[in-house]
């Protein structure tokens, strides 16, 4: 993978999760239990970029939770899709009662 945009190229303003999103808005439309883990991947990804001289794992980082963001703004339709997974890869129903962090972690989520 190689840099989509430069500075000067970023896409148009409109949805805050388009493709090339600040950082700072994935952030903010994670769920807040995820916040933590993101912040963890991209320090892990900037000290990876500053070493090597290579943005590719940046990018990286940040589509990945760009998408995840994209999934969770919906919390009901995020939860949904979470039950879902996890009913497909266990072959078992998920309880309804079942917290969010089990199923997901059932679902590798």
């Amino acid at each position: 993978m190689t840099a989509t945009w430069a500075y000067d190229d970023q896409p148009e303003a409109g949805h805050p999760l388009r493709q090339g999103a600040s950082p700072h808005d994935i952030r903010a439309h994670l769920l807040p239990e995820d916040r933590e883990k993101f912040d963890a991947d991209y320090r892990e990804a900037l000290a990876s970029a500053r070493e090597n001289l290579d943005l590719t794992e940046l990018f990286k980082t940040l589509e990945h939770w760009r998408r995840t963001a994209l999934l969770q703004r919906d919390p009901v339709s995020f939860r949904r899709i979470v039950r879902r997974a996890a009913e497909l890869l266990t072959g078992e129903p998920v309880p309804e009662d079942e917290p969010l962090a089990v199923t997901r972690a059932k679902a590798g989520m």
